[in-house]
């Protein structure tokens, strides 16, 4: 599957859990990690052996956050992620295969 092709499909994402985090409010890292593994699976048929999300992450709109994507055939992609607003609304920004697994990014 082509790099244009994922990015659409995990484009319809993301509604994900808050936590609280002492004063502030931070993204539920977990479930953004389960939110991605099911939507790649789900959309695309790409099996997924595990996704690793910052903990701790604020709730700060317009800031970005990456999560490491490992496929079941052994190639990592780097998923980029958007706070929206207050209410932890997020997009993907930019989905990147790693450079090392021999893809380029079309």
């Amino acid at each position: 599957m082509t790099y244009f092709a994922r990015l659409t499909a995990l484009t319809g994402l993301i509604a994900v859990a808050l936590v609280a985090a002492g004063c502030g409010t931070a993204i539920d890292d977990a479930a953004t990690e389960d939110v991605i593994e099911q939507n790649l699976e789900n959309s695309v048929g790409q099996k997924v052996s595990s996704v690793e999300c910052p903990s701790g992450v604020e709730v700060e709109p317009k800031a970005t956050f990456d999560c490491e994507v490992t496929l079941a055939d052994g190639k990592s992609e780097t998923v980029t992620l958007k706070i929206l607003n207050e209410d932890a609304d997020i997009e993907i920004a930019e989905l990147q295969p790693d450079e090392s697994d021999g893809e380029s990014a079309k």
